[in-house]
């Protein structure tokens, strides 16, 4: 063993204390590997939820890399003194040069104790919006919503966004704090319509398909008043009325939840079809132009 060591020297220049470090290095990254194996496979094997397993993966990565980075340098360096010393030459430039990497870091240790947002949350930053599916240390991992898809579905694009950009960039979520959001459905009728049996038929079929949350609803305001500021005395879907260019504008109010926002509106737009086409006294309304023409008027 002494003769392969003074070989190694010989060639690489590495002494004999550095290439036991380096040993016990690689000793310790194979433990830790061979360790989060037989743990992953024990966790696909005691459960399918999809969420679970993952959460369980991801901390069991988290501590791996926790331990490894603590037995590594418990190797490496044996003396505070030696430690604070290297640490003390390379902070300056670390900071300098990896300002990016360092911002997303910080970005990553807010997100995890702040809890901006959490894998499976549904939110939007700057103009991207989509469903988390991974939390790193440097970047976040979203599935795409929205984009040329006209509604709140899947692109099945998968967009990286940086960490730091959370202190940047304002952030919207829609799965924290309250849970619910508000979507409105704006309906025009001509003026020749009989609105009010229109708004009649509009609020029964609102209250069809939302007024079932609002008692749900109301657990969560009060759960999320204790944490933010938020409060609403009516949560019970409603419709109101306006005047436009071209008829009566009839607008439902209604509480959905955030990933069913356009299967909701479907059922709530086919049935409203379905409702007007059988009264004869109410059509929809679209821009026109009308002419008026008096021969009489023209002469004169």
């Amino acid at each position: 063993m002494e003769r392969i060591f003074e070989i190694i020297e010989t060639a690489i220049g590495f002494s004999r204390s550095v290439q036991i470090r380096i040993i016990n290095t690689l000793i310790i990254l194979l433990v830790l590997w061979s360790v989060k194996f037989v743990i992953r496979r024990i966790i696909y094997r005691q459960t399918e939820d999809v969420k679970t397993r993952f959460v369980w993966i991801k901390t069991l990565t988290y501590i791996v890399v926790v331990l490894g980075l603590i037995m590594v340098g418990s190797v490496w360096f044996r003396g505070f003194k030696e430690l604070g010393t290297y640490l003390g030459l390379l902070s300056a430039g670390i900071a300098i040069a990896l300002k990016d990497p360092l911002t997303s870091i910080a970005g990553w240790l807010f997100i995890i104790f702040r809890r901006s947002f959490s894998v499976g949350d549904r939110i939007q930053i700057g103009d991207k919006a989509g469903d988390v599916i991974d939390i790193r240390i440097f970047q976040f991992i979203l599935l795409e919503i929205g984009n040329w898809v006209d509604a709140d579905q899947s692109t099945g694009r998968v967009i990286y966004i940086p960490n730091g950009q959370i202190f940047t960039l304002p952030l919207a979520n829609y799965s924290k704090g309250f849970q619910y959001i508000w979507d409105e459905i704006k309906v025009l009728i001509t003026f020749e319509s009989d609105w009010k049996k229109a708004k009649e038929i509009m609020l029964n079929i609102a209250k069809k398909h939302s007024e079932h949350l609002s008692k749900s609803a109301e657990r969560r305001v009060k759960e999320a008043s204790k944490k933010y500021m938020i409060f609403y005395k009516n949560l019970t879907p409603t419709v109101y009325t306006a005047v436009k260019d071209s008829g009566v504008q009839l607008a439902i109010r209604y509480l959905c939840e955030p990933k069913n926002r356009r299967g909701t509106q479907q059922a709530i737009w086919e049935e409203t079809l379905d409702s007007f086409d059988r009264e004869k006294d109410l059509e929809f309304a679209y821009p026109t132009t009308r002419f008026f023409n008096n021969p009489p008027e023209i002469l004169k």
